[in-house]
């Protein structure tokens, strides 16, 4: 259970950023060399609530940021990729950074961070990736044909214009939510009601219910594999060792990196599932701070 002193979430300052006439939320805190928290799937600037602050605290200035369609942004119906929120995450740092910057995420959060520092190396510091998605979907040959026809009989139904809300209706209810965290975090006493709530909250949002069915229905994007060769940049990459969706067996490629001459630390998280840095933020907090230390 946390003990790490946190300044509470609501007392750091949000802000709206107009992209592409979408309103998107954004929070800065801190002075110094730059971070910028990209959260992971259904998630949001919130997730980040243990970290802003003690990062901030650490000498840097700290940005996170709603990715188009979650948290407090808008949430328009369109066709939803990883291209399209790089290109989000490319923008904020032209518009409100524009220096060399570590990019931190957490599941497709650290998917994009790791396309921006690859295809954008001009702008990257270095990047920190929890527990990195290896797409934005799992690719047909990545499942046994079981589950492939089970997953494409679900896409079909959230498409569906009368099945799909009242799929996501009973997806989005608190009680789904708090049974969804409970597979993918180890200590239940981190399943607090304001982690549901930072969950539940923009899922009640006009048009959260498409923004859903389009990212189940996206293309997954490149691989780690495809993006890694092209990496100038140092990583840290960080993993809950008891993460079910991302489990540390499939992390095999990042920790390859350093052998093959790549600036690349990789630090398992013992007793921790697939947010870390929510689930004991003392020992990702402390990891990053060390390894930025170190480099910058």
């Amino acid at each position: 259970m946390s003990t790490q002193k946190l300044i509470p979430y609501h007392t750091t300052e949000n802000h709206v950023w107009n992209w592409q006439g979408n309103h998107i939320q954004y929070t800065v805190m801190g002075t110094g060399k730059p971070l910028l928290l990209v959260h992971g799937f259904g998630a949001s600037i919130g997730h980040w609530r243990k970290n802003i602050p003690v990062l901030a605290a650490g000498g840097y200035r700290v940005f996170a940021i709603d990715l188009l369609g979650f948290g407090g942004s808008d949430k328009p119906a369109l066709s939803y990729t990883v291209e399209l929120w790089q290109q989000q995450i490319k923008d904020f740092w032209d518009t409100y950074i524009n220096e060399p910057t570590i990019f931190i995420g957490n599941s497709i959060g650290a998917l994009l961070s790791l396309m921006v520092v690859t295809n954008y190396a001009e702008i990257a510091a270095g990047g920190v990736l929890i527990n990195s998605a290896g797409g934005l979907n799992h690719r047909p040959e990545e499942l046994n044909l079981p589950l492939r026809l089970v997953m494409a009989a679900f896409t079909r139904l959230v498409n569906s214009p009368t099945f799909g809300p009242f799929l996501f209706n009973r997806i989005r209810q608190k009680h789904r939510i708090r049974s969804t965290l409970r597979q993918v975090y180890c200590d239940s006493d981190a399943i607090t009601e304001e982690l549901v709530e930072l969950i539940y909250q923009p899922a009640c949002d006009p048009g959260a219910q498409k923004v859903f069915a389009s990212v189940l229905t996206a293309p997954p994007g490149p691989r780690p594999s495809e993006l890694l060769p092209k990496l100038q940049s140092p990583l840290l990459i960080l993993w809950g060792e008891e993460d079910p969706w991302t489990p540390i067996s499939g992390a095999t490629i990042f920790q390859k990196q350093s052998h093959q001459g790549k600036d690349v630390k990789f630090v398992g998280i013992p007793k921790a599932g697939h947010c870390p840095h929510d689930e004991n933020p003392e020992s990702v907090n402390s990891l990053i701070l060390d390894w930025l230390s170190s480099r910058w």
